[in-house]
């Protein structure tokens, strides 16, 4: 039983390298070169700008420059802010700072041509569809032929229908193919926020004087007796006008 399995895996060993050899010998027949030309170049610059409303963890949000809020979940370790020349990690991020990506995309537009040439004798076609040649080395390998392909025989070029079998051709296949390669470069620089404003300078102090009204003066004391200020002449004098109005009045009411 050991002895058959070994032989199982023999067998398969050695198709296994006929296989290999066979691929490396087919890729050896077939020649294929590529080349690459630019055609067109594009580069587009975009600018996001925000301000770190808050860190926790590795969970960031920011308040974008139009005023909406950004949520931006499980930062990576990696990730780097620029900052005033030094690279800062998520953790490094505080609330205030403001943050600016820069994307720049660059859109290469770029032609594939790829030739493919092959040299055989015919040795069974299909017109249009496909020819089996065999190639330098012996083996026989099929191929697709593709429309319009035409096949130089001794110099003259001629379509699938013209092939016959035995007939030494070589036939050369070229394929552009347009490929657009996008590249973007993001780069994200940050500046710390503004310094809390300095305290105000030292204002005077402010002092309240309380003023005490004045106490009421203490009223002089009563004098003990009335200054003389007057006589009784005048009250003498008033008596006598007043007598002579009254003789006057009556000598008056004689005379009536």
């Amino acid at each position: 039983m050991k002895l058959i399995t070994a032989k199982l895996v023999l067998k398969l060993l050695v198709a296994c390298g006929l296989c290999l050899l066979l691929a490396l010998s087919l890729n050896a027949q077939v020649q294929t070169q590529t080349n690459a030309t630019t055609t067109g170049k594009t580069t587009q610059v975009n600018v996001e700008r925000g301000e770190v409303v808050l860190v926790s963890g590795n969970d960031l949000v920011v308040k974008m420059e139009d005023g909406s809020i950004r949520h931006i979940p499980s930062v990576p370790e990696s990730a780097r802010v620029e900052v005033d020349g030094k690279q800062l990690g998520i953790h490094d991020l505080k609330p205030g700072m403001k943050l600016e990506r820069t994307v720049t995309t660059t859109s290469t537009d770029k032609t594939i041509t790829t030739v493919q040439s092959v040299t055989g004798k015919v040795w069974h076609v299909t017109p249009p569809s496909s020819v089996i040649l065999t190639l330098q080395d012996g083996t026989n390998q099929s191929f697709k032929i593709p429309k319009g392909q035409k096949f130089n025989v001794d110099g003259n070029m001629v379509d699938a229908w013209g092939l016959k079998k035995g007939m030494t051709i070589s036939a050369t296949r070229v394929v552009e193919e347009p490929q657009t390669v996008i590249e973007q470069q993001k780069r994200l620089t940050g500046k710390m926020p503004p310094p809390p404003p300095p305290p105000p300078a030292d204002q005077p102090m402010l002092v309240v004087v309380v003023m005490h009204p004045p106490n009421p003066a203490e009223p002089a004391p009563a004098p003990t007796e009335l200054p003389k200020t007057g006589s009784l002449l005048p009250l003498v004098g008033l008596l006598g006008i007043v007598c002579c109005g009254f003789s006057f009045g009556i000598r008056m009411l004689r005379w009536i």
